[in-house]
């Protein structure tokens, strides 16, 4: 049973508004329609911070700034998120669901130029698709469903909490050895490049 097509309260999560004309072809596994479209939205949003946390890698590849174990990390960092967007499109399919391709955004990351300004990045990154993720969730429970509840709990929320307080710790440790936004900071990258080799073993 479908659930009514109401007003919708405003939301973060970025439903794919072209979504709507055509996810009554499908036939769906009790997946309602609200949390199609979320979780088509939200496979987009996890390849645009794919693409992001690739550009991001770029640029500690470069000569001017060659910080490798950090590039290494967010090359890593990309990956996974690729491969969460992945499991998503995988899931949503599952369900009976469709994606909607559309174009990816640019990355955003020009004016970064320095490791703080890219770790401040990173960490707002995932704070959004936190929230977007609980907000998801609890769309899910209110539109009855309890399983696309549960898979996003268990293989998107629970994984992404400890990796925010770890990289929340980290910005703390960038900024007492101190790093800065224009990439003033001097010997305290390379200090922070060798701290990136203890955070990607605890993952």
């Amino acid at each position: 049973m479908s659930e009514p097509r109401g007003k919708r309260l405003k939301s973060s999560v970025p439903v794919c508004k072209t979504h709507r004309a055509s996810a009554g072809s499908a036939v769906k596994q009790n997946l309602p329609s609200i949390v199609e479209e979320g979780l088509c939205g939200v496979s987009s949003l996890l390849m645009e911070l794919a693409y992001r946390l690739q550009a991001l890698a770029k640029i500690f590849e470069q000569d001017d700034m060659p910080l490798p174990r950090v590039a290494a990390y967010f090359h890593q960092e990309s990956a996974r998120e690729q491969e969460q967007a992945e499991a998503m499109l995988h899931y949503l399919s599952e369900r009976g669901g469709q994606y909607c391709n559309k174009d990816i955004q640019r990355p955003g990351t020009d004016q970064v130029c320095a490791l703080l300004p890219a770790l401040e990045l990173l960490l707002g990154q995932w704070k959004e698709e936190m929230a977007i993720m609980v907000e998801l969730c609890q769309l899910a429970r209110e539109h009855g469903d309890p399983h696309s509840a549960s898979m996003l709990k268990s293989h998107f929320l629970q994984p992404l909490t400890p990796k925010i307080k770890l990289l929340g710790d980290l910005l703390t440790n960038v900024r007492k050895v101190g790093c800065t936004s224009d990439g003033a900071g001097g010997f305290g990258e390379y200090i922070i490049d060798q701290l990136y080799e203890e955070l990607t073993r605890s993952d």
